[in-house]
């Protein structure tokens, strides 16, 4: 397997910076949710006072994730959110929480990453994802063929050729050797170029084994789904740091793990907003998609034993409860993960439910800007 090369990409790019008392650096994770009786206007406004929140607040970054063909997810597009994100904010890190690469051909991405670092110089994060963020008939709809699993089997040959595309270095005689993503390093070398060289640096998410394995192998920073794959978080980071080998890109692992977190002034308030994630979940994977419902619904939904069983597991990876209860929390996951580095996620049904909890988290850990 080649090797990613990214010469133009230093490990402080990646690695970010506790603040306060939080243990390690704190992100945020956005699927710009809707709930009933709100519009994807709403929402998306939203996400962008929650990147403006953490912003001011000292998050590090501030990523959206992509989703298809779910009412209660806007997130279809991560690259034409960030570029709204780009403009109203000023320092924080914006990116893909990911792209799923093989819902898109490789230059499609390298063009509107070069075009995002263009924007935004020096702060967009390109995260990468193999699983459609879908269903298969909405993935067979978005690739164009009913073959999904060429999608995820071609995954290390496509992170291959999208890199290439990423720092222009494709080999003399290959086919795409004079097929340049631009914005992007080619500008740069053209005559009278001034553009930067540099470009996003590559994240590799997973919810299990195989991306843990291949970040390592390949020397690259490692996003973890904890929010919904909880029972896998420590094995995947120990094969992460077990396979890492040191790369132009970082010289030690840095790996940052989702975590479904929410904070109320009162704990029973947390527990009626993390329960309307809960049952939007479960009409998800019923096959009832849907917008994200109230919380008065959640609390009246009469629940068979299987649907509670259902959300009462789901409910046990949610850190929820007061800001002091969910500062415990996060740090307990920390030591427990050995995480570099934790990436927030508030799913509720209002907007204003998510930004009061990421100010209270803010407030918990005593970060700047309050």
């Amino acid at each position: 397997m080649d090797e990613i090369r990214g010469e133009q990409i230093q490990g402080d790019e990646i690695r970010g910076t506790a603040r306060g008392t939080a243990p390690v650096p704190l992100s945020v994770l956005d699927l710009v949710t809707v709930g009933q009786g709100r519009t994807a206007s709403q929402a998306l406004r939203t996400g962008v006072e929650i990147a403006q929140l953490a912003e001011r607040r000292g998050f590090h970054r501030y990523w959206v994730a992509e989703h298809h063909s779910m009412p209660g997810v806007a997130s279809s597009s991560p690259a034409v959110i960030l570029a709204h994100t780009a403009a109203r904010t000023e320092r924080i890190r914006l990116g893909s929480g990911g792209v799923m690469l093989p819902n898109h051909a490789p230059l499609v991405i390298a063009e509107q990453f070069g075009t995002l670092e263009a924007m935004a110089p020096g702060r967009v994060d390109l995260g990468l994802g193999r699983a459609p963020g879908t269903d298969g008939a909405t993935a067979a709809a978005l690739r164009r063929t009913d073959r999904l699993n060429e999608g995820a089997d071609d995954f290390p040959q496509q992170l291959m050729e999208l890199t290439r595309f990423l720092d222009d270095d494709f080999p003399d005689g290959h086919p795409y050797a004079r097929i340049h993503a631009v914005p992007g390093p080619v500008q740069a070398t053209a005559e009278g170029g001034v553009q930067s060289p540099a470009r996003p640096p590559i994240w590799l998410l997973g919810s299990s084994g195989f991306s843990a394995r291949l970040a390592g192998v390949l020397g690259l920073p490692f996003a973890f789904a904890h929010h919904f794959s909880a029972q896998n978080t420590v094995p995947a980071l120990e094969l992460y740091r077990d396979s890492f080998k040191p790369s132009t890109v970082l010289d030690a692992p840095y790996a940052l793990i989702g975590v479904a977190a929410l904070a109320a002034d009162d704990e029973r308030e947390a527990r009626r907003q993390v329960l309307t994630g809960a049952l939007s979940m479960l009409r998800l994977r019923s096959g009832r998609p849907g917008l994200v419902p109230t919380p008065e619904e959640a609390e009246a939904y009469a629940f068979s034993p299987m649907e509670r069983e259902f959300v009462d597991n789901w409910l046990v990876n949610i850190v929820h409860g007061t800001a002091d209860e969910v500062r415990s929390g996060l740090d307990d996951l920390a030591k427990r993960t050995g995480a570099d580095e934790l990436m927030i996620t508030a799913n509720a049904h209002s907007g204003e439910a998510r930004l009061r909890s990421y100010g209270l988290i803010a407030d918990a850990y005593g970060l700047p800007g309050a």
